[in-house]
C-alpha cells in the first residue's frame, strides 16, 4: 500500500467529525456482526449437546467473557506500547502466554469447582474447567497477533483490534468449549 493510501490513525476523537469516526469504526463493527451471526450458526450445530446437557449453556457467557477479558487486557496494554514504539513482540508473546496459562489454570479450576457444585457432575465440571483454562491461555496470543498485523497493514489497531479480536476469540472459545464438552460428555 502506498504511503498516500494508508488509512490515517485518528489521533483525537474529540476533534474529529462524526462522519470520519463512523467511517473508521463501522467496518469493524460489521465484521463483529457477521462474526456474531457465525457464532449463532456454530452454536446451533451443537443443539443436541446443549439439549442433553442444558447446564453447558449456563457457562457459555462466562467462558466467552473471561477469554475476551484476558485478551482485552493484553491488547490494550500492547497497543498502548505499540503506539509508543516500546514493543518486543516475542517477549510479549511468551510473557502473555505464560500469564494466560496461569490465569486459565486458576480460573479454570474455580469454574470447574463451581460447575461441579451446581450440577454434581464431574464430566460437566471437567468440560467447563478445561474449556476455561484453554481459552484463557489462547486469548493473549490472539490479542497480540491481531494488532501486530493491523499495524503492519497500516490500519489503526486501536479501532480494529477490539471488534476483530472479540469475534475471533468468541469463535475459538465456543468451538473449544463445544469440542471438549462433546469429547467428555458424549463419548
Amino acid at each position: 500500500m502506498a504511503e498516500s493510501e494508508k488509512q490515517p490513525v485518528l489521533e483525537d476523537d474529540m476533534k474529529e467529525n462524526m462522519s470520519l469516526l463512523i467511517e473508521h469504526r463501522l467496518p469493524w463493527l460489521v465484521v463483529g456482526l457477521i462474526g456474531g451471526i457465525g457464532l449463532t450458526i456454530l452454536s446451533s450445530q451443537y443443539q443436541s449437546l446443549l439439549t442433553e446437557n442444558i447446564g453447558l449453556a449456563f457457562f457459555i457467557p462466562v467462558i466467552v467473557y473471561m477469554a475476551s477479558a484476558v485478551g482485552t487486557q493484553t491488547d490494550t496494554v500492547y497497543i498502548r506500547n505499540l503506539n509508543k514504539k516500546r514493543t518486543h513482540f516475542s517477549i510479549y508473546l511468551v510473557k502473555e502466554f505464560i500469564l494466560g496459562v496461569v490465569l486459565g489454570a486458576l480460573f479454570g479450576a474455580l469454574a470447574g469447582i463451581i460447575a461441579y457444585l451446581m450440577f454434581q457432575s464431574l464430566p460437566m465440571a471437567l468440560s467447563v474447567g478445561l474449556s476455561m483454562a484453554i481459552t484463557m491461555a489462547i486469548a493473549p496470543i490472539i490479542a497480540l497477533i491481531v494488532p501486530t498485523i493491523l499495524k503492519r497493514e497500516h490500519k489503526d489497531p486501536a479501532i480494529g483490534t477490539g471488534p476483530f479480536v472479540t469475534v475471533i476469540q468468541d469463535f475459538i472459545s465456543l468451538l473449544v468449549y463445544f469440542l471438549i464438552a462433546t469429547m467428555i460428555l458424549l463419548h
